[in-house]
């Protein structure tokens, strides 16, 4: 796998991170510091710029609608998030949940 295509992957899969953890949310919702320790948690030792970027580019595919409050990004899920969560659909640029999710 060329660093390009890993580079790829390491995002597709950060952004499906992203997508789980604001699904399991009361609220849908979450702060970029905070996602930017779940992403961590799972091996992706990024900077809060980074999963900013994520976060726009989800944003972007249409998975998820970003809020800026002072200087922090709230990013929400959206249902074409929630479908590509529960396999209901595929977002290109967010790897696919393995089954079960």
């Amino acid at each position: 796998m060329s660093k390009p295509d890993f580079s790829r992957h390491m995002e597709e899969d950060a952004r499906l991170v992203i997508l789980k953890e604001l699904a399991a949310q009361t609220n849908y919702s979450l702060s970029d510091t905070i996602l930017q320790k779940v992403v961590e948690a799972f091996g992706h030792n990024r900077s809060r710029d980074w999963v900013r970027t994520q976060l726009r580019k989800l944003e972007e595919l249409g998975a998820v609608r970003n809020a800026e409050t002072g200087s922090v990004l709230i990013a929400t899920i959206v249902q074409p998030g929630i479908d590509h969560v529960l396999r209901r659909s595929i977002i290109e640029g967010v790897a696919r949940p393995s089954p079960g999710v």
